[in-house]
């Protein structure tokens, strides 16, 4: 069941970003089929596999378990890999919906000025965003 949910997961999040099996497979550095099997649940993936392709995909170990039931050994294990000093933090689950959609925007002049607004309102690392102004609705 778990492995099942970990290899949908993975192969939903691999299609967002629009890779192939061969590529992310070549980039892991295991065989097409090998990954097929991740995916399918066949054969289960390793915490530090499974480190390998949240990293390979962008992403955290967390979103292959988000819902899981935690008293699980697999959960468990992956969510003490979150806690390693190198470890990126929980991305937003949604990230993946939001790259393939602005992927599918094809005209260049929309496309710079979302990424110029999108720019406009993040914050950089370490500071906290500036305080919104009182605003009448």
């Amino acid at each position: 069941m778990i492995d099942q949910a970990v290899g949908e997961r993975i192969c939903k999040w691999r299609k967002s970003l629009e890779l192939s099996q061969e590529e992310l497979a070549s980039r892991l550095g295991v065989t097409y089929q090998q990954l097929q099997k991740y995916e399918s649940g066949k054969n289960r993936v390793s915490a530090g596999r499974l480190y390998d392709i949240a990293t390979v995909l962008k992403t955290s170990i967390a979103y292959f378990d988000e819902g899981l039931e935690p008293h699980h050994s697999a959960v468990r294990r992956s969510r003490a890999a979150m806690e390693g000093e190198d470890f990126p933090g929980p991305e937003d689950a949604q990230l993946a919906e939001r790259v393939r959609v602005f992927r599918q925007i094809r005209d260049p002049g929309p496309r710079k000025s979302i990424l110029t607004m999108v720019k406009k309102y993040a914050r950089p690392a370490g500071k906290s965003a500036a305080p919104l102004k009182n605003r009448r609705n």
